[in-house]
């Protein structure tokens, strides 16, 4: 699933949106475990409160998923984790991937330590 690059740089005061790429640890589980979404380092920085401990994100058709932020990811991994994100990559036909062509999808800041993921089906 791949949506048009235009889309991850519009900016404006209303609009926080960037692009997620699907990751895995490389031995990802049944559970869910093992997935979660890689961002870049310019995009956790501009959207992203060193501060927060953990984040909200909001599934397409599934709900609310927290996703704890380690120290790791204020270094250089900077993956959102959780197995209610495999498991919902798994529901929906996008993990596990063909190698090298993992899918992407888009992020919206939408509050305070919250964001709502974004698939063509529902933008």
């Amino acid at each position: 699933m791949r949506v048009g690059y235009e889309l991850w740089h519009l900016r404006n005061d209303t609009v926080r949106m960037f692009r997620a790429t699907a990751w895995s640890n490389g031995s990802p589980h049944d559970s869910g475990a093992g997935y979660g979404l890689k961002i870049s380092q310019q995009d956790r920085d501009r959207f992203f409160h060193q501060g927060w401990s953990a984040i909200v994100l909001h599934l397409p058709g599934q709900g609310p998923a927290t996703s704890q932020l380690s120290a790791s990811f204020w270094r250089s991994c900077t993956e959102l984790r959780s197995a209610a994100i495999g498991r919902w990559l798994m529901g929906n036909g996008l993990a596990p991937w063909p190698k090298g062509n993992p899918p992407v999808v888009g992020l919206q800041r939408t509050g305070d330590k919250v964001f709502s993921v974004l698939t063509s089906a529902n933008q």
